[in-house]
C-alpha cells in the first residue's frame, strides 16, 4: 500500500507554475545575455564578412603585388557639433592588388576650446569591405586637439590580391574609404583636461602626432 502524501490538483497547479516560473526565468537571462553579445558578435561578422563596408584589419601587406589596379578615393566627414574642419590630404590614388599605401588625413579644431573627437569608418561599393585591410588607423580611438590645434592622421592600407578570384567584384575598379569623426562629449573633454590627466591624455600642441610624419607622395 502506498504511503506517500496524495497528489492534489492544487499541489500539481503549484509545481507547473514553478516551472513555468523558471522557464521564463531562464529565457529572460538568454535574452540578456544574446544582448550583451549582440554588439561583439555583429562587429566580429562585419569583420569577417566585410558585411556593410567594415574593412579587415591586417598586421602586413601580402608578399605578392598583383597586377589589376584599383583606385582608392578618400572622403572626410564631420558631425555638426564637432567644429572641426576634417579633410584627406589626397582626393584619390591608384595602387596593385596586395600593395601597401598609406593615406593623410588632415583635422583642425576651429573652435576656441579644447574637443575630444572619436571617428567611425566605412568602403564603397560594401561588397569591396572584406577585402579592403588596413594596417594602421586612426579610427575609434580618441583624438584630443586644443582650441586651433591642426593634427595629420595617416592610415595605411592594400587591397587582398584575392579579389581577382571573387567574381562578384570584377566590376569594381574603385573603392571610397570615408571617415567621419563625432564629438565625444563635453564630459569626456573636461575629464581628459583635469589637471591630474592632462600630462598622460592631452597631446602637446607643438608635437606631431604619432604617425603624422608620414606622407604619401603618390
Amino acid at each position: 500500500m502506498a504511503t506517500g502524501t496524495p497528489r492534489t490538483p492544487e499541489r500539481a497547479a503549484g509545481r507547473r507554475r514553478m516551472m513555468t516560473a523558471l522557464i521564463l526565468g531562464g529565457v529572460v537571462c538568454g535574452m540578456v545575455g544574446l544582448s550583451f553579445a549582440a554588439v561583439p558578435l555583429y562587429r566580429l561578422f562585419c569583420q569577417v564578412t566585410g558585411f556593410g563596408g567594415t574593412t579587415q584589419v591586417a598586421e602586413e601587406a601580402p608578399v605578392e603585388i598583383g597586377e589589376r589596379l584599383v583606385t582608392v578615393r578618400f572622403n572626410a566627414d564631420t558631425a555638426r557639433d564637432l567644429p572641426w574642419h576634417f579633410k584627406p590630404e589626397q582626393r584619390e590614388m591608384t595602387v596593385r592588388v596586395g600593395e601597401m599605401a598609406m593615406a593623410v588625413y588632415n583635422a583642425q579644431n576651429r573652435s576656441d576650446r579644447a574637443l575630444i573627437g572619436t571617428s567611425t569608418f566605412n568602403v564603397t561599393p560594401v561588397k569591396a569591405g572584406a577585402y579592403f585591410n588596413k594596417i594602421e588607423c586612426f579610427c575609434f580611438e580618441e583624438q584630443l586637439l586644443a582650441p586651433g590645434e591642426r593634427a595629420d592622421f595617416p592610415v595605411s592600407f592594400f587591397v587582398d590580391p584575392e579579389i581577382v578570384e571573387d567574381r562578384r567584384l570584377d566590376d569594381v575598379t574603385t573603392i571610397t574609404l570615408s571617415y567621419t569623426f563625432f564629438a565625444r562629449g563635453e564630459g569626456s573633454t573636461e575629464t581628459a583636461m583635469a589637471p591630474d590627466a592632462a600630462d598622460a591624455s592631452a597631446p602637446d600642441a607643438a608635437s606631431p602626432r604619432p604617425g603624422s610624419e608620414f606622407r604619401y607622395g603618390g
